[in-house]
């Protein structure tokens, strides 16, 4: 999971300053990104990361690594994989540790996709995921074909997670800020494609014949879903494929040109495509799907009752 970490330089706790939410916090950056080319950001973000570190490993969470991403500010957080709940309880628990225990020594942590400062960049939430035997414990996505990336079953669970795309980007992405991430030449996805070890992609698949450690990688969450509902859309999207042995079509070499359904490019968009899906109408049941389509088209209009600053910029001066 990504997500951005800023020094706290005013709280905005005046009276004035509440409301439902309150103004949001003034902070200032940690580190100035764009590291792929120096050692150097990770000594500036150390401090913060490591007390963090630390306080995650004491509350018993399977941490893997720590890694300074790409923008401003911005660092990356894996997690050694695991079953069944554990990944989401673990995730409710890293979140809300995580901001308390930065806020506690002068940070501001945020899990939201895209904050509104200047070069920063949008983040993600990558979920890796494979199914394995009950019996054997053996991961049923190896497949023992030199010349294939997945078995079989492995094939159709990647063939569901395409078919059912646009109609789970809601679950994976449940903000109107997260649709700004989905851009073409950006790492981030921005249509219903899978690749080998492309992070382009949707679906990167990393693995091979024999390989133990065969997985897929969806790319398409945002680092403030709901990880009850972003997992519960993908296993029950991937079995399905399994169900009826879909085909997810061959690699994509070229992600942002490849022939395939565009993601929602908007709340709005996701909500109807998860609205008029009789898949998830029948699995997740009409009432959970009406009742969270409302939930979300209150959202919307709370959004689309404010003044934007495009608008005062693109109106207040011309007319």
């Amino acid at each position: 999971v990504e997500f951005h970490i800023f020094r706290l330089d005013d709280a905005r706790m005046a009276p004035g300053d509440a409301g439902q939410p309150g103004q949001p916090p003034q902070v200032s950056l940690l580190s100035h990104g764009y590291q792929y080319l120096t050692e150097q950001r990770y000594d500036q973000m150390e401090p913060a990361l490591e007390i963090i570190r630390r306080d995650i490993l004491a509350l018993g969470l399977p941490l893997r690594s720590v890694e300074i991403e790409f923008g401003p500010s911005q660092c990356e957080f894996t997690f050694q994989p695991r079953s069944g709940l554990e990944p989401a309880d673990n995730m409710v628990l890293f979140r809300s540790a995580v901001k308390q225990i930065a806020r506690r020594h002068g940070y501001h942590a945020t899990f939201m996709c895209r904050p509104r400062l200047p070069n920063v960049f949008a983040s993600g939430w990558h979920l890796h995921q494979s199914l394995t035997s009950r019996t054997s414990g053996e991961n049923l996505f190896v497949t023992k074909d030199p010349g294939e990336i997945l078995s079989a079953l492995g094939r159709g669970y990647l063939a569901g997670l395409l078919a059912h795309a646009r109609a789970l980007a809601v679950f994976s992405t449940p903000t109107i800020n997260g649709y700004k991430r989905y851009r073409s030449y950006s790492l981030a996805p921005d249509r219903a494609i899978w690749g080998r070890d492309n992070r382009g992609v949707m679906i990167r698949v990393l693995g091979g014949a024999d390989d133990p450690a065969t997985r897929l990688e969806n790319r398409i969450g945002e680092p403030a879903a709901n990880p009850y509902l972003y997992m519960a859309s993908q296993i029950l999207a991937g079995l399905d494929g399994v169900d009826r042995s879909l085909d997810p079509g061959s690699s994509a070499d070229t992600p942002y040109e490849a022939q395939a359904d565009l993601l929602p490019r908007s709340l709005s968009e996701a909500i109807e495509a998860l609205r008029d899906d009789e898949f998830f109408r029948e699995k997740l049941t009409a009432q959970f799907v009406d009742y969270y389509v409302h939930i979300k088209k209150a959202e919307i209009e709370r959004f689309q009752a404010e003044v934007s600053d495009w608008e005062h910029r693109e109106y207040f001066e011309m007319f």
